[in-house]
């Protein structure tokens, strides 16, 4: 069996044509990664290919499956769970469709090991790093992470990046079952309650390239549950502090 402080959490919904390629990848990286598959039953028989990598990677490539689309946010609980009931330090969440580079999953834990306890994978923090997206999904991207640091007052670039590298502590401390959202606010909210707790949040340089194969699950919903969990974020954030006096 491998032996790993390190997990990768990839969430699965219709990733046949990358999830054989992605995990072979995370395994030749120089540095040892174990792969948490997140599965929300996929029709395409994602898990099915999953389990037949697993005879070959046993130790070091692990499922879990899920009855039902239930979004990206609880996958990722799950599997946070998953990870802290196991003895790993760095807990990591990456897409299954290679437009995070697996190759930058070390840059992110050299991050951790050098005084994060949050690095994120930013695509905003030298310019605009995006290719293969239009123009106006860019845009949309890049104005919901100025208006959530607008809103919230923090200094980060890219609030709504999903390549990101946890220290275990930072997951014992946030309460997972008060986090509410499920889309991509899931990943703001997280950033926040992140900073919310005094953690280190560091922003990574990476190039973000938008997916080849498979369908994207971005939506207008979704950005519109990401804005206005932010307000919600933030007066609860005021009412907490309001509390304590």
């Amino acid at each position: 069996m491998s032996v790993s402080d390190s997990i990768v959490l990839i969430p699965t919904y219709n990733e046949k044509e990358n999830i054989e390629k992605i995990i072979r990848k995370v395994f030749s990286l120089p540095v040892s990664f174990h792969v948490l598959v997140i599965d929300d039953s996929s029709p395409d028989g994602t898990a099915q290919i999953v389990e037949t990598l697993m005879a070959e990677f046993p130790g070091q490539l692990f499922l879990e499956k899920r009855n039902g689309k239930m979004g990206l946010g609880r996958a990722y609980i799950h599997g946070f769970r998953w990870a802290l009931e196991r003895s790993y330090e760095f807990i990591f969440e990456m897409d299954a469709d290679f437009s995070h580079d697996p190759e930058d999953l070390p840059r992110l834990r050299q991050a951790c090991l050098q005084g994060a306890d949050l690095a994120v994978g930013s695509r905003y923090i030298k310019g605009v790093n995006v290719v293969n997206w239009p123009m106006g999904r860019v845009l949309m991207s890049y104005c919901a992470s100025v208006y959530v640091r607008f809103i919230t007052r923090m200094d980060i670039r890219d609030f709504t990046a999903g390549f990101k590298c946890y220290r275990r502590k930072v997951l014992e401390t946030i309460n997972l079952d008060k986090i509410r959202s499920i889309g991509y606010g899931f990943q703001i909210e997280m950033k926040f309650m992140t900073v919310m707790h005094g953690f280190k949040v560091v922003e990574v340089p990476i190039i973000f390239t938008d997916r080849t194969e498979g369908v994207s699950k971005m939506s207008r919903g979704i950005f519109k549950e990401a804005a206005l969990g932010v307000i919600k974020m933030k007066v609860g954030s005021w009412f907490r502090k309001i509390k304590r006096y």
